[in-house]
């Protein structure tokens, strides 16, 4: 059993801040969300690294909306539906595609530079898009771009305070509501921070993988607070894995964007053979999902340890000026992605499922609210359309920041303490651990997955279960905490759906069930695992 707090306190020890809004996580969910929030009311931010360190910070692709004449919300909508295999909750597939278009605006005039040509808003493709309608800065530094002039915008506000290098241990609750967090700073002092409001923005949980293009922190920790704390999770099962990840000895798994293929670059095996048509008729731009199992595919058949991108048939000039950063690093490592095909392949990407929401960015427990990566709003469904995701950040922010407006003061505040008589285990490794997750991860519940491997990944993950008994003090072990109950989640989850679709690949169960599985997988900490309808269009 997963405990309440994964460390034993006493409020009444501890230096106390009373905050307005409190904003766990400085991506794109989370500065937008502060910076709205700000409006009327004040608001702490407390991030674990820099400002600017985040997923966010190293997305390439782009932002989706429309802002063509050519294209349509409607387009956009269907295009969300058939990428998320019959799991998209409509309404706020809805209220992304209507209300994104503001939100760029709002991007825009918070100084967001985004690419243009001939005066107007520069539009690419990517996979299962049937439209331009990627909008892109600097070529293939979108997220970058974004984060700066958001970060900016936060620095220079009065009513936001931030705290970096900040670890959020757990969140408070008390009576069914959140009343705040538990919160380590840099010195390793603790404070009891209690809020009116608690929007976690944390992100996702890349590092449950050993191959990831997310950086180091993205450890699933606002997911993993949020089960402790009694809120729903959703959806857990499903994993996006980037189909087009650097595989080159010495390099990190350095994401190659969607964008790549959508400006025209295809897929080579080993052997220098293009496949994709023998896998979907949309071939290069089919959705993520089906173009990472079909390279998998693949690199099984002919024995490889990756497959190639090819866009040597482009004008150079012209790929040197839309990729940049990809241009500049795949170059650091000795290939020329104008002459040389790229060595790739795929790497968990983002994460689906996350802390349940209604269409306010609300979660089950009330003044909990979850916004970006770490929420399930139900945009995604069981795969996530290419660059929906900083569009559902902006979209969902400033619905939370809405709903902030009719949130009563918090009636009192409860000085709480947990004793759960955790022992010193220092003997504890959570280097060697962590690797010990991730190789459990990689091995069972990856792009393919199997009930008996699933099981066998259970019960492996079940067996590092003792952290939760150890005195945990630094950052490392919170986090090695943190991706252990998602760990545990996701296959918990991928084990119970005994069907393949988007994300979910079961060998043993490689159809889609429509009859039995239409639904969404809901975990509670004192509830267990049970199943949820999905509403229908």
């Amino acid at each position: 059993m997963i405990p309440r707090y994964i460390v034993d306190f006493d409020a009444s020890e501890l230096t106390q801040l009373e905050a307005d809004v409190l904003i766990i996580g400085s991506g794109i969910a989370g500065l937008y969300t502060a910076i709205k929030a700000a409006e009327n009311r004040s608001v702490l931010l407390i991030t674990k690294k820099a400002l600017m360190e985040s997923n966010t910070r190293y997305a390439q692709g782009g932002i989706a909306a429309v802002t063509s004449g050519e294209d349509t919300p409607a387009s956009h909508m269907q295009d969300t539906f058939i990428a998320g295999a019959g799991l998209c909750e409509p309404e706020a597939v809805r209220a992304l595609v209507h209300e994104g278009p503001d939100g760029i605006q709002e991007l825009i005039r918070l100084g967001t530079a985004f690419d243009r040509e001939n005066g107007e808003l520069a539009l690419t493709r990517e996979g299962a898009h049937s439209h331009r309608r990627i909008l892109h800065a600097n070529g293939d530094a979108t997220g970058y771009e974004v984060v700066r002039a958001l970060s900016e915008q936060v620095v220079a506000h009065p009513a936001i305070q931030v705290w970096e290098e900040s670890m959020v241990i757990d969140l408070l609750t008390e009576h069914g509501e959140c009343i705040g967090a538990l919160v380590q700073k840099p010195d390793g002092e603790r404070w009891y921070v209690t809020a009116n409001a608690t929007i976690l923005c944390s992100g996702g949980s890349g590092q449950l993988f050993r191959y990831t293009t997310n950086p180091d922190i993205a450890t699933g920790d606002g997911t993993a607070m949020a089960y402790r704390a009694g809120a729903a999770v959703r959806d857990m099962e499903f994993i996006q894995f980037h189909p087009t990840a650097l595989c080159h000895p010495g390099a990190p798994r350095f994401l190659i964007s969607e964008a790549v293929r959508g400006e025209g670059a295809v897929l080579r095996n080993i052997h220098g053979e293009r496949f994709m048509e023998q896998y979907d008729s949309r071939q290069e731009l089919a959705p993520r999902d089906i173009v990472a199992r079909a390279i998998v595919h693949e690199m099984e058949r002919t024995q490889a340890a990756f497959v190639y991108l090819d866009i040597t048939h482009e004008p150079s000039e012209r790929v040197k000026q839309r990729f940049p950063t990809i241009y500049r690093t795949c170059l650091s490592f000795g290939l020329d992605m104008t002459t040389d095909w790229i060595p790739i392949a795929p790497a968990a990407h983002y994460m689906m499922g996350g802390v349940q929401t209604n269409l306010y960015g609300e979660s089950t427990i009330a003044r909990l609210f979850a916004c970006g990566e770490v929420s399930s709003t139900g945009v995604h469904g069981a795969n996530r359309l290419a660059s929906n995701s900083l569009s559902e950040a902006i979209v969902f922010g400033s619905r939370i920041a809405q709903r902030l407006h009719s949130l009563p003061p918090l009636a009192g505040r409860t000085l709480i303490a947990y004793n759960d008589n955790r022992a010193e285990l220092r003997s504890l490794s959570v280097v060697e651990e962590r690797r010990k997750l991730q190789k459990t991860m990689v091995r069972y519940a990856g792009v393919h997955r199997h009930g008996e491997g699933l099981q066998a990944a259970l019960d492996a993950l079940h067996a590092q279960l003792s952290v939760f008994k150890a005195v945990i003090t630094s950052q490392e072990e919170m986090e090695f905490a943190n991706l252990l109950t998602c760990a545990l989640l996701v296959t918990d989850g991928a084990l119970l759906r005994e069907e393949s679709r988007g994300a979910h690949y079961r060998e043993d169960f490689p159809k889609t069930n429509d009859s039995v599985w239409h639904k969404h997988v809901q975990q509670r900490r004192e509830q267990g695992i049970t199943e949820e309808c999905v509403h229908d269009i």
